[in-house]
């Protein structure tokens, strides 16, 4: 949902997710001498402005703060045009006012002049109801509010696998944020013997799904899951064992021969079985998908960012039953590629208007990179892409040229290509995030400190409670084109944009076009983490280079700050022009 509102020569754009709203403001250029920045607070029922708080203050007020303090912004206002609320619940109208404040004509900054409040009353998108519903875990094990709740040190290992192997503990409901609730909540809808669930997944380890499958089985329901058991290597003529597959079948073994319940062996792909979907049929009739980049471990729901998209839509589901039926089967390479290539052959140049088509891998031919690169191409206001392992270069080729316009890319680990990396820095206005704690580095679980990090007296360093795996802080796989227009385009799934994910996985995809309410909920949780993430990058960048500011919580106590955001081919401009709205 968008709400504005204008007042005077500032305006105010609201766009809600499920569980973040995202806030853009723009201003008059000559009506900002002496502006400090804005109050930004939410109304209560009683007509009440509680203020938020910001880490940021005016060091002229404040001459030592404590690390962690927070300050509110009707004393210390935010020296940005954007910002977000990021604990926002689901279907929850929030009434939202922003207050540009300046500094007085006697200087005394304890009392700032208000100018007129912006104001929009806004409500959240649900997440379970609707064609679409989208859930996204929190995604930020390192950040200062994990550190301040949770404390890692004082468990054991044993201590904090029980706690995430239960969905009811603090840490395990902070840490999943909705997305473990739903996935338990579609499974759960399989009430009786009437309803059928058809699974298809990589990863399965994570027991409270397990359990929730074997009690939809309890209740009478037909559950049948697929899932990596190893690898037949075909030039060898044997079953090989695998270390996924040997996880897989530990953890299901305490499942298996349940009434109702029955797990299929998946042995014959080509490189990995990568789905991670399922289907709910009532009465034999498929209704529901859900599908997303959740795997189904403790990782998947509270460690690394994922998404679950439950698409409520029968033909759709009928698609994603009959691909289903193949991967069950244990087809092999080329009657599957026959079958993906039949059922769901590339789209045309462009999607219709209003649709979802869903894409099935393995398939022969990278030619959808090609597609993925044009519709790039066609973007008139921006890109947004996440890539848990790097941009592969046919894809970074579409980055090598100077657009106009501001473009996102928020990864996990570097492009393997040099060249691919090349590509990307190309264009300045294309903005490359990677996932890392504050005054913490390294890749996959081999941490340590930055030497040089000045940030202690304000902020925590951030440690990650995983030691070992792969991805650690991005694993969504997700593009979006044009999200702000009334014409955006979502692809999402589980397939990571990919040479492999296309001819050498099994994966799935869905293509959406003009959904805007989905749009927001991709668009703001994609903010939510790149801006997360963007300032961990810079500070500690900072630190390495030893260019670090140890001033950086302190506000502007004139308005200096605001030149930056209107200077032209300036970032921060070009932020607040795609944003905002005119005045």
């Amino acid at each position: 949902m968008r709400e504005t509102d204008r007042k005077d020569d500032f305006s105010l754009q609201a766009i809600s997710g499920t569980r973040a709203v995202m806030l853009a403001m723009n201003a008059k250029k000559n009506g900002l001498d002496d502006f400090l920045g804005f109050a930004v607070g939410t109304r209560s029922g009683d007509g009440e402005i509680h203020w938020l708080n910001g880490f940021k203050y005016f060091p002229s007020l404040i001459s030592h703060a404590a690390r962690g303090q927070r300050f509110s912004t009707a004393k210390h206002p935010i020296q940005d045009f954007k910002w977000g609320l990021y604990w926002a619940e689901p279907e929850t109208d929030y009434s939202i006012v922003v207050r540009p404040l300046f500094r007085p004509d006697n200087g005394d900054l304890a009392n700032l002049r208000a100018g007129t409040d912006l104001e929009v009353t806004i409500r959240t998108e649900s997440e379970t109801s609707g064609k679409h519903s989208i859930l996204f875990n929190r995604g930020t094990i390192v950040s200062q509010k994990y550190s301040e709740e949770f404390d890692d040190d004082s468990l054991t290992q044993d201590e904090l696998e029980e706690q995430l192997n239960d969905p009811q503990s603090d840490r395990t409901r902070w840490l999943s944020r909705g997305l473990l609730e739903g996935l338990l909540g579609f499974i759960d809808q399989a009430r009786n013997g009437q309803f059928s669930l058809n699974g298809c997944f990589y990863e399965l380890t994570y027991q409270p799904v397990l359990e929730a499958l074997a009690a939809a089985a309890g209740r009478g329901a037909t559950v049948d899951a697929t899932y990596d058991a190893g690898y037949f290597k075909r030039s060898e003529g044997q079953r090989i064992e695998t270390s996924n597959g040997t996880r897989n079948a530990n953890a299901i073994k305490l499942f298996s021969g349940l009434p109702n319940l029955t797990f299929h062996e998946r042995i014959h792909y080509i490189n990995i079985t990568h789905n991670k979907f399922i289907v709910l049929s009532e009465n034999g009739h498929p209704v529901q998908v859900w599908t997303g980049s959740t795997n189904i471990t403790p990782s998947g729901f509270t460690g690394q960012s994922n998404t679950g998209h439950i698409i409520r839509d029968e033909r759709i589901a009928q698609m994603y039953i009959e691909y289903w039926q193949m991967i069950a089967a244990d087809t092999q390479r080329k009657g599957l590629k026959a079958f993906v290539n039949k059922h769901t052959p590339n789209p045309d140049a462009e999607l219709e208007q209003n649709s979802v088509t869903p894409m099935f891998s393995p398939r022969t031919g990278e030619s959808m990179l090609d597609w993925y690169g044009n519709q790039m191409d066609s973007a008139k206001q921006t890109v947004m892409l996440t890539s848990a392992f790097g941009v592969t270069k046919k894809l970074a080729e579409h980055f090598n040229n100077d657009r106009d316009y501001l473009r996102y890319i928020l990864m996990e680990q570097r492009c393997r290509s040099e060249d691919a990396r090349e590509m990307l820095r190309r264009d300045r206005d294309t903005r490359i995030v990677m996932g890392q704690g504050l005054g913490v580095t390294g890749s996959q679980g081999h941490w340590h400190d930055i030497p040089g990090w000045q940030l202690e007296q304000w902020m925590a360093r951030e440690h990650h409670f995983r030691s070992v795996g792969h991805v650690f802080f991005v694993h969504t796989k997700y593009m979006l084109i044009d999200p702000l227009t009334d014409d955006p385009k979502i692809f999402t799934g589980s397939a990571n944009f990919s040479p492999g994910s296309l001819t050498s996985n099994d994966e799935n995809m869905l293509l959406i076009r003009g959904d805007k309410h989905v749009a927001d909920v991709y668009m703001t949780e994609f903010m939510r983490l790149l801006n997360h993430f963007y300032f961990r990058q810079v500070a500690n960048q900072k630190a390495n280079d030893g260019t670090a500011d140890p001033n950086v919580a302190h506000l502007k106590e004139d308005d200096s700050w605001v030149s930056g955001h209107f200077r032209a081919e300036n970032y921060r401009s070009k932020r607040r022009e795609l944003f905002g709205i005119q005045p």
